[in-house]
C-alpha cells in the first residue's frame, strides 16, 4: 500500500496516514488495509487471529492521534498533553508485558508474555513503542517531510534526510525542481 516503515515503531503508527502527493492513505481505513501495515510489521507485531473489527481499528486510531499528539509536543520541547500521557500509560497496563522462565529442551529461557486479549496486547505494543520514543532523547530529532502536502514522520539516521522517501517525495522534488530549472 506504500505506507513508509522501517522507522521507530511509533513513527509507523502515526504514518499509517499520511497526506501524501499521491493523496491520503490510512491504514486503519479498513480491516483489509490494517492487516497489510501489521503484516509489513511482522517483525514487531504478531498478527491477529481474526480480522480487526470496527471496535479494533477504532481502538487504533485513537491511540494513533495520542501518539502523534504527544510526539508533535515532545519533539518540539513541549510537555505532552495529560491525556496523551494518560492514554499511553492506560493502554500499556491493559497488557503489560512480564518475563516467564521456560524451558527449552536444554535450558532455561525468559519469555516475555502479555495477559489480555488480542486488542489490548496490541494497543500496549504500540503504546510501550510511544513510550519508548517519546523518553528517548533523540525524540527532538525527529521530522516531517519536506515534500510538498507530505505529512509523513521519521526519525533521520543522517541529519540532512529532507524526506519520507528519496524514492517517494525526494524524487518528486527533485524532478519538479528539475523541470524548474529547464522550462522556467
Amino acid at each position: 500500500m506504500g505506507f513508509l516503515t522501517g522507522e521507530p515503531l511509533a513513527l509507523d503508527l502515526i504514518n499509517t496516514r499520511a497526506h501524501t502527493p499521491s493523496g491520503v492513505i490510512d491504514a486503519l481505513d479498513t480491516a483489509e488495509s490494517f492487516e497489510s501495515w501489521l503484516a509489513e510489521q511482522g517483525d514487531r507485531l504478531a498478527p491477529l487471529s481474526s480480522p480487526p473489527t470496527a471496535a479494533d481499528l477504532a481502538a487504533v486510531r485513537v491511540l494513533r492521534r495520542h501518539v502523534a499528539e504527544a510526539v508533535e509536543q515532545v519533539r518540539q520541547g513541549a510537555r505532552p498533553s495529560p491525556d496523551a500521557v494518560e492514554a499511553l500509560n492506560r493502554a500499556v497496563r491493559a497488557a503489560p508485558p512480564y518475563p516467564v522462565a521456560t524451558w527449552d529442551g536444554a535450558r532455561l529461557i525468559a519469555d516475555i508474555r502479555r495477559d489480555g486479549d488480542e486488542r489490548d496486547r496490541l494497543l500496549a505494543r504500540l503504546a510501550e513503542a510511544a513510550v519508548e520514543l517519546l523518553t528517548d532523547p533523540d525524540v527532538v530529532k525527529v521530522r516531517g517531510c519536506e515534500g510538498p502536502h507530505c505529512t509523513m514522520r521519521f526519525l533521520p539516521a543522517h541529519p540532512r534526510r529532507r524526506w519520507c522517501s528519496p524514492a517517494l517525495c525526494g524524487n518528486r522534488v527533485r524532478v519538479a525542481r528539475y523541470h524548474q530549472r529547464h522550462n522556467g
